[in-house]
Order: C-alpha cells, then sequence, then structure tokens
C-alpha cells in the first residue's frame, strides 16, 4: 500500500529583510521623517527593542525596531537621540502595538516616553491559543510557515558601532510581527478567547515596570551553600557593594564579580588582603585593584551585632511554602491539591497553561485563608481574585473550582 502521509513542510528561511535593512536613525532630523512616514502609514505599529542585558546594569533600550504597513521599517538608535523623541510620540503612542513577550520590553520604551494605547503580544497569544512553543522563531514556523534564525539576541547591544548582522537580525524581529499578528488572532478567534487575549494584553500594557523583589541579595547562586547567618551577612554586603560599583558603572554586576566568588569570600571569611586575593577570582588582576572594596565588606559583616544578623530563612508575607502545609494545616494542604486538581483539568480542557489561567500565588492565598463569607462563598472568592489582580475572563473560569475546593474541606 502507497505511504499517502502528507509530509511536513519545510519552513521557508527568512535571511534578510524584503525593503533590506534600513539605515540606524541617529539624527533629530531622522526621527522626525520617520515619525512622518510611521503617521502616513495604516494599521498597528509593530515594535521591538534590544537591551544589553548580561553587560549593563540599566534595562534601557540600545535599538528600537518599529514597522507599519506603508511606511516600512525603522532602527532606532535612542542614545543619541533620546532628547528628540517628541515627534515619534506623536506619532505612535495612539496606535495599537505588536510586540513578542511585551512585557520584556515595555519597561524601557516607557522610559523613552513611548507607551501604547492598545496591545497585541503575539507570545501571550500563543500561550493562550495553546502552543506548546512560544518563542518568536517557533511560532512563525508554525503559523507562517518561515523559519526566522536567531542568534544575537544575547549580544552587548550597547556596543558601537553596531554590526550589520545584528542590524539585520534587528530588522527581520519585527519584518513579520503584523502578519503574525493577523495569524494569531484568527487563531485565537477560531477557539473564542479572542476575549480572554484583549484583557490580557490589557493587563500587561497597564502593569507597569515589575516591583523590585525584597532583599536581591538572597537571589546570589549558591547562596544555600551558606549555613549562619554571619555568612549571609557577608553575603549581603558584598553583594551591595557590587551593586553600587555597577550601578555608578552601567556595567552587569556578574562582570563586576561573579556570584560564585561572593559566595566563596562568605565562606572563608579572609581577613587580609593576603587570605582574600588567595580565593578564586580575587586573586586576578582586575580584581585585585578592588580588594580593599571586598576586604571592607567583610570587615563590616563581622562587625554587625547579632541582631542585625540576616536570618537563615528568607522572611516572607503571606502563605508558607506549600512543602509545610500538609504539618502546619492539613485541611489547607487539602484545599490546595483540590484546587490544583482542578484547575489542572481546565487546563487541559481549555488548552491555556495552569500559570495563564490564574497565578499560583493567588490560588495559595485563597486555599490557606479562604475568604469568609457563608451567605455566598463564591462572591467572596470571586471578590479576593479581583483585588489579587485576576482578570474577569480568570475569575469567571476558576472561581467556581476553588469554591468547590473550600466547600469540600471541613
Amino acid at each position: 500500500m502507497p505511504d499517502t502521509t502528507e509530509p511536513t513542510p519545510v519552513p521557508v528561511p527568512l535571511l534578510v529583510p524584503a525593503d533590506g535593512v534600513p539605515p540606524v536613525i541617529e539624527t533629530a532630523d531622522g526621527v522626525r521623517d520617520a515619525a512622518e512616514r510611521i503617521a502616513a502609514g495604516a494599521g498597528p505599529l509593530a515594535v521591538d527593542a534590544e537591551r544589553a542585558s548580561g553587560f549593563r546594569y540599566s534595562s534601557r533600550a540600545y535599538l528600537v525596531q518599529l514597522r507599519r504597513a506603508g511606511a516600512g521599517t525603522f532602527l532606532l538608535d535612542p542614545i543619541p537621540t533620546s532628547e528628540d523623541l517628541a515627534p515619534l510620540r506623536d506619532a505612535i503612542n495612539d496606535l495599537e502595538w505588536v510586540l513578542h513577550s511585551a512585557d520584556q520590553d515595555l519597561p524601557c520604551l516607557a522610559e523613552l516616553g513611548l507607551e501604547p494605547a492598545a496591545l497585541f503580544d503575539t507570545e501571550l497569544a500563543g500561550r493562550l491559543a495553546g502552543f506548546e512553543r512560544v518563542g518568536l522563531a517557533a511560532i512563525v514556523e508554525r503559523t507562517l510557515g518561515l523559519e526566522l534564525r536567531k542568534g544575537h539576541g544575547a549580544a552587548d547591544w550597547s556596543s558601537r558601532p553596531l554590526p550589520d548582522a545584528w542590524l539585520n537580525y534587528a530588522a527581520l524581529d519585527v519584518e513579520v510581527l503584523l502578519e503574525l499578528q493577523d495569524a494569531m488572532a484568527k487563531e485565537l478567534a477560531s477557539q473564542d478567547k479572542t476575549e480572554w487575549a484583549r484583557q490580557e494584553f490589557e493587563h500587561v500594557r497597564l502593569a507597569g515596570p515589575p516591583q523590585p523583589k525584597p532583599e536581591r541579595w538572597r537571589r546570589t547562586s549558591q547562596i544555600h551553600s551558606l549555613k549562619s547567618p554571619r555568612q549571609l551577612a557577608a553575603v549581603r554586603e558584598l553583594w551591595t557593594a557590587r551593586d553600587e560599583v555597577a550601578r555608578k558603572r552601567d556595567i552587569s554586576p556578574s562582570r563586576i564579580l561573579p556570584d560564585s566568588a561572593i559566595v566563596a569570600a562568605a565562606s572563608a571569611d579572609p581577613k587580609s588582603m593576603e587570605t582574600l586575593r588567595a580565593l578564586p577570582v580575587f586573586g586576578g588582576p582586575r580584581q585585585r585593584r578592588s580588594s580593599r572594596l571586598w576586604l571592607s565588606a567583610l570587615e563590616r559583616a563581622r562587625a554587625l551585632p547579632q541582631t542585625e544578623l540576616p536570618p537563615i530563612n528568607q522572611p516572607f508575607t503571606g502563605p508558607p511554602p506549600p512543602s509545610r502545609w500538609a504539618k502546619r494545616d492539613p485541611e489547607a494542604a487539602a484545599r490546595l491539591n483540590a484546587a490544583k486538581a482542578g484547575i489542572t483539568e481546565l487546563s487541559e480542557r481549555v488548552q491555556v497553561p495552569v500559570e495563564n489561567l490564574l497565578s499560583p500565588d493567588l490560588v495559595r492565598r485563597i486555599c490557606w485563608e479562604p475568604p469568609v463569607d457563608e451567605s455566598d462563598p463564591s462572591a467572596a472568592i470571586d471578590a479576593a481574585l479581583a483585588v489579587g489582580g485576576a482578570r474577569p475572563w480568570q475569575r469567571e473560569l476558576t472561581v467556581p473550582i476553588l469554591a468547590e475546593a473550600v466547600r469540600a474541606q471541613p
């Protein structure tokens, strides 16, 4: 019997922009010209930004890519033009923007005064549509049959001049975003998820920059290997000293001093320049110049009174880690297990990841201390979720599950 299986289509490589790579806009005149051309275009605006994560302390944009039907693609260097962007703001801030992983780029664009009136996030659309892979290249290949090759996303975009290969990559990132938006909008409509997506996009648009996490020094890699409050104090002092240097020099903290060196110094507690420099990393020529800085940080940690030492376990607000629930409150643990099982079943049924259906932190808070309203427990849960930031479509789907989990336990 002949094989009638349809062959998997081979994606078409997308190697260069259809109109070529545009010149980088570096002057006020260039900004005005781009703004006029974009204003004369039609439809939504494809937007992307390149940062220098891993190289710089700041998360500022070092290149902004824009594309609109009838106008073409624009590559903007926001460093020399940051004071000249008023015409561009007037041209694009009233438009709908199309981005991929918008929450990554919106904060650095907002620093430039660039903020959308409406938003379509193709990465978030992929999640809501149930796609297993939601990277830009994966979604472009699945929906458009194009192979978008990646390679420079983690580059140092603060360097100048930017290589031609990087600019080609940057232009391609917005080359197909508008076409991708059309494809994803149709996909969402076919699954009756258009309204869900609209609410999610608006939530991302209005969310603002993420709030800094408390006690960020506790996120130092390998810190779990340290067992005493005094060692943690040493990590905190070294981390703080490093952070101040990194901020002043606008260099990624890991390039000032790696986490592994901080933990090694906190563990060994060297008390002299010689013993410090005998540790890995600290003996290198670059670190030798900073030996006094690091030694002073260690001395501050040693001088702290016992009452000012950080506790071993990170302080937290809200429910304890779920691993402790069974011992501390078995009924709450049972509620959480029931809620997680119900939400997992819902996730499989509607083809939306669990974390996109409802924030796991909100689920834990409801199950640990259910809101009390004997006359209408569902309304109380719905109100608590609304206060926690859950969108209407999420509450409609998950309130019955959470209410059942709460009612099932005494």
